[in-house]
C-alpha cells in the first residue's frame, strides 16, 4: 500500500488517492484586518509555545543609491532603543522569560519574530509594536551597530560560498534594485544616520504593508484584541514603495580569480515569479534536482558517483515579479568543468525525459512529507504563513498544497522544465584559481 497525507478529514477517508495509507494533519488558518490595514493570520495549534512575528512588505529592493542597505540596517537598529525602552530592556523583554527575539531582511520583506511561552504572546506583540512605531535610534547605539554591520559585510567577503550568491544576483539583475546586496556597501553604511533611518521608516513602513503572523494556542478573538491594543492606534498612510520597474534577467559567464581551496561555481537561469502558473511544478522540479534530500539527482550525479564535492544544491528563489534558479557546488579545482557539464546534463534530462508515473509518485510523496515536517516546526510555519499572506491575502492549507502537488503529471513537469531550461540560456559565475 502506498502513502499520502490528508488534512482536516480524519474520518472521511483519503482526500487525495484511494487505497493509500494516510497520515492526518489538522491545520486551519484564521484571518483579520484591523481598521488601519494591519493584517493578522493565525494558525491555532495545541502547544505551550507561541511563535509570533510581523512581516513587512519592505526589503532591499525598495532602496536606491545612497540608501542601499537601509532596510537591513533598520532591522538591526530597531532593537537599539525606543521612547519607552533602552536597548538592554528591549533585548531582555523576551529573553528574560526564556524566549528568543530575532529579525531578518530579504530583498522584498523584513521580519521581526519571537519564540516564547504562550503566556508571553502579548508581551511579544507589544514589543513588536514598540520597536516598529517608537524606535528612537540613539546615535551612540547606531554608531556601535554600524560597526557590527561592517563586520557582517567583512564576514561575507571571507565566505565565498555565500558571497557568490550575492554577486550572481548583482550580475543577473544588473541595473535593477533587486541586484544590490541586502547588506549594502561599506560606504553607505558608514553614512547612515538616525534621521535617515526615521525618514525611511516614515516613507515605507506603513501599517497596510504589515502582517502579524502567529502560531499558538490562542483564540482568534483574543489575538485580535491584543493586536488592536498594541497596533490599532497607528494610522495608515501612503507608502513610497514603488515596484513598477520589472527586472530583466541578464545572461553572463564570469570566472573570477580567488585564492580559495575549492572552486566555487554557480550556474543558473531565470525562473517563475511567485504568481506564475508554473511555480508549483517548478518547486517540485527544484526539489528533484537539488533539494535537501541525499537522493536528489544532483547529489547523486556529482557527489555520490564522482565524489567531486561535499555540497551541491539547487535553489529556487521566486520574487514578486521575477525568479531565479541556481545550482551551487564547491569542488576541487580540477573538477569544475566536469561538474558544470554534469549539472547541464541533469537540467537537460528534466526537459528530454519525462518521469515515469511511479517515479513521479515517489518524488511527490517525498516533497509532501517535507512540507508536513516543515509545518510541524512552529517557527517555520509562522514565517511561511506570514510571507504567504503578505503576498496572496490568503494562506493555502497543507491539504490544498498537497492536492496541487499530487495533481501534477509527468508531462506537466517536462513542459515546465522545457519552458525554463529548454533554451539552455544559463549564466555561470565561478570563483577559483
Amino acid at each position: 500500500m502506498d502513502e499520502c497525507f490528508c488534512f482536516n478529514n480524519p474520518i472521511g477517508g483519503c482526500t487525495i488517492k484511494k487505497n493509500f495509507r494516510c497520515y492526518y494533519v489538522h491545520i486551519m488558518y484564521e484571518y483579520h484586518t484591523l481598521p488601519n490595514g494591519i493584517r493578522i493570520v493565525l494558525s491555532r495549534v495545541p502547544s505551550r509555545v507561541a511563535y509570533s512575528g510581523v512581516y513587512i512588505n519592505v526589503g532591499s529592493r525598495d532602496e536606491y543609491g545612497a540608501d542601499e542597505g537601509m532596510a537591513h540596517f533598520i532591522e538591526h537598529s530597531l532593537f537599539k532603543g525606543t521612547e519607552h525602552r533602552r536597548a538592554h530592556h528591549i533585548l531582555s523583554r523576551i529573553d528574560g522569560v526564556g524566549g528568543e527575539l530575532n529579525a531578518f531582511t530579504t530583498k522584498e520583506e523584513t521580519c521581526l519574530y519571537a519564540t516564547s511561552l504562550g503566556e508571553h504572546l502579548d508581551r511579544c506583540l507589544e514589543l513588536f509594536a514598540d520597536v516598529l512605531f517608537h524606535s528612537t535610534f540613539p546615535e551612540t547605539e547606531i554608531a556601535k551597530e554600524r560597526d557590527v554591520v561592517l563586520e557582517e559585510i567583512n564576514s561575507y567577503s571571507d565566505s565565498p560560498s555565500e558571497l557568490i550568491y550575492d554577486e550572481f544576483e548583482e550580475l543577473a539583475f544588473e541595473g535593477h534594485p533587486l541586484a544590490h546586496n541586502i547588506l549594502g556597501t561599506k560606504r553607505n553604511v558608514r553614512r547612515f544616520t538616525a534621521e535617515r533611518l526615521r525618514r525611511h521608516i516614515e516613507r515605507c513602513y506603513t501599517p497596510s504593508r504589515m502582517v502579524v503572523t502567529v502560531v499558538a494556542d490562542v483564540e482568534m478573538g483574543r489575538l485580535v484584541r491584543m493586536c488592536e491594543r498594541h497596533f490599532g492606534a497607528y494610522s495608515d498612510r501612503p507608502s513610497a514603495v514603488d515596484r513598477t520597474a520589472k527586472p530583466v534577467f541578464r545572461q553572463f559567464d564570469r570566472h573570477l580569480g580567488r585564492h580559495t581551496h575549492q572552486t566555487h561555481l554557480l550556474i543558473g537561469c531565470q525562473a517563475p515569479d511567485i504568481y506564475n502558473r508554473d511555480k508549483t511544478a517548478f518547486t517540485l522540479i527544484n526539489n528533484i534536482l537539488g533539494g535537501p534530500a541525499m537522493n536528489s539527482r544532483l547529489n547523486v550525479a556529482v557527489r555520490e558517483h564522482y565524489g567531486f564535492c561535499y555540497n551541491v544544491e539547487s535553489q529556487y528563489v521566486p520574487f514578486s515579479d521575477a525568479g531565479l534558479f541556481y545550482v551551487y557546488a564547491g569542488v576541487d579545482h580540477g573538477a569544475a568543468e566536469r561538474t558544470l557539464t554534469l549539472v547541464r546534463d541533469e537540467l537537460r534530462r528534466m526537459v528530454d525525459t519525462a518521469l515515469t508515473p511511479s517515479a513521479l509518485r515517489k518524488v511527490q510523496r517525498q516533497f509532501v512529507g517535507q512540507m508536513v515536517i516543515n509545518a510541524a516546526a512552529g517557527l517555520n510555519e509562522m514565517q511561511s504563513i506570514g510571507k504567504a499572506y503578505l503576498a496572496f491575502e490568503k494562506v493555502d492549507t497543507l491539504e490544498e498544497m498537497t492536492a496541487d502537488i499530487m495533481a501534477l503529471t509527468p508531462d506537466d513537469l517536462r513542459q515546465v522544465a522545457g519552458r525554463w531550461f529548454g533554451a539552455e540560456e544559463y549564466s555561470t559565475l565561478v570563483y577559483g584559481n
